[in-house]
């Protein structure tokens, strides 16, 4: 095609970024909006279990590899007791949630959702209330859980029926303490102070733990970095990781700098991992900080909707947004660049997993769906473990009002060699051109395609329903080897996976 764009690639085992700890796929679910009630939860629909969970709303997560999902919050944390949320059902209490000025019911709590995420094949990531409560519940929580017994915690649960400790791994301390709408909001220091002596306890309990100190809530937060710089100075040898969080959303209705936020997205990243290292530096500490970007979609389209709904209701529709096929594209470039700093970033949940700002929609009794941004996540999900490759790409760039130099080709490599399989992952940003991709892979000569997997759309704002999935992936891509170079045509504004396997013999 003689308009088109042209890109290279190189790809060579040798350029190796990291071995991916499978947990960058994580995802979350808060007690928000119809994500637990009406959503996993939903004793009176046709596929309910027996514990009242959906099970087609899990063969969804099941299909997503999730490997581990944060819960119960999110700001909902931080006017959480979790103590409501266990024992007889017709004995917890209803409480009014702050964060979202809802009612909880808490018949959803600890144990089930222990319950739900082993069916769902994934490991749970524990938040702890940091905002009105601290070290006492916390380490409480921690006994509950993951306490072989013969104490009053680790004997209650025993009593509401798990003989057997959850073993519970990762926790968060506390949620988005930045954020002025946090119950319970600190300053830097006052979180700093109360997080590392709610981790000092909690690592009493279990030494084992893995612990997430609360980072900025988003880069246009007037503390950041420097919310970084001081809760290090004193959570830096306790913590081991430091969360990020972010979302976009296309509210001017310009897709060519939409496309490119995902370099907001890099250089979030990027500055937090200096100011990581210097505090390191500054303590001549011979450990690492990893980072945990434990929220990150696109939410923006529900907005508007959520400002009219009325308070405490029981699980009202909220942040339910229906995500276009440029939601997807983006989607997809935020899983590229996590994958590009997966040295470091070693966690990620994308927010959240069901109805609220989620791949996964449900209807109240009735048909369950997959959003656009359900299938970049799936492909990255499966195909994306092994280790990330450094792909050394040229590319065209354009200027968009937002951004300058952005590359129309945006690319990761993944190499699984327990399979003997590449994968290539690439997006065309171009809303005009197609992109005449052409990857040189010298250490992979006796590689062949597997399949070319395409996502596109000649509308960008087509979206999935019940009735209708307009946006879903074909095979049909024009991938080929040809002379050790891997040559595709990529069409305009797409999201591609390039699958390679070892050529049999």
């Amino acid at each position: 095609m003689t308009d088109s764009l042209r890109a290279t690639m190189i790809v060579d085992k040798a350029f190796i970024i990291s071995t991916i700890d499978a947990r960058i796929y994580g995802s979350f679910v808060e007690h928000l909006g119809r994500a637990v009630y009406n959503g996993i939860y939903e004793p009176g629909h046709p596929l309910a279990d027996e514990q009242g969970f959906r099970k087609d709303v899990l063969e969804m997560v099941k299909e997503l590899q999730v490997p581990i999902v944060r819960y119960p919050g999110g700001n909902f944390v931080s006017g959480y007791n979790w103590e409501d949320g266990v024992g007889p059902r017709e004995q917890r209490p209803r409480r009014l949630d702050l964060a979202w000025r809802t009612t909880e019911t808490n018949q959803i709590g600890t144990n089930e959702f222990v319950d739900w995420a082993k069916k769902a094949g994934s490991e749970v990531m524990m938040a702890v209330n940091l905002g009105t409560r601290g070290i006492d519940a916390a380490r409480n929580l921690v006994e509950y859980c993951n306490h072989q017994g013969g104490s009053y915690w680790s004997d209650l649960r025993k009593q509401h029926g798990y003989a057997e400790p959850h073993r519970i791994k990762t926790w968060c301390l506390g949620n988005e303490m930045d954020g002025p709408w946090q119950i319970g909001h600190k300053t830097a220091d006052e979180y700093g102070r109360l997080a590392v002596e709610t981790a000092k306890a909690m690592k009493w309990v279990d030494p084992g733990l893995e612990l997430v100190a609360c980072g900025s809530s988003n880069t246009a937060m007037p503390t950041f970095p420097q919310w970084e710089a001081t809760t290090l100075e004193h959570t830096y040898e306790a913590a081991d990781f430091i969360s990020l969080h972010q979302y976009y959303g296309n509210r001017s209705n310009d897709t060519a700098s939409y496309l490119a936020y995902s370099m907001d997205m890099d250089h979030f990243i990027r500055t937090i991992i200096s100011t990581c290292d210097y505090v390191k530096a500054k303590k001549r500490s011979k450990k690492t900080m990893f980072l945990s970007f434990d929220e990150w979609n696109v939410w923006f389209h529900s907005n508007d909707a959520d400002k009219r709904l009325e308070p405490w209701a029981i699980a009202p529709p909220q942040l339910e947004d229906i995500y276009t096929f440029e939601d997807a594209l983006l989607v997809g470039s935020m899983l590229i660049t996590l994958l590009r700093h997966s040295d470091r970033v070693r966690m990620a949940c994308m927010a959240q997993l069901v109805n609220v700002i989620a791949p996964i929609m449900t209807a109240n009794g009735g048909a369950s769906w997959k959003q656009t941004i359900f299938y970049p996540y799936l492909h990255a999900s499966v195909y994306g473990r092994g280790v990330a490759l450094q792909p050394v790409v040229s590319s065209p760039k354009y200027d968009s009002k937002e951004f300058t130099d952005v590359p129309y080709l945006d690319s990761i490599a993944v190499h699984h060699p327990e399979k003997d399989e590449l994968t290539v992952f690439a997006i065309n940003r171009s809303l005009e051109k197609s992109l005449t991709l052409e990857c040189d892979i010298r250490s992979f000569a006796d590689y062949a395609i597997i399949e070319h997997i395409v996502l596109e759309h000649d509308d960008l704002k087509a979206v999935n329903t019940a009735e209708h999935e307009a946006v879903r992936p074909h095979n049909n891509g024009n991938a080929i080897v040809q002379d050790g170079r891997v040559k595709a045509e990529l069409s305009k504004h797409s999201w591609n996976v390039i699958r390679l396997g070892r050529r049999k013999a």
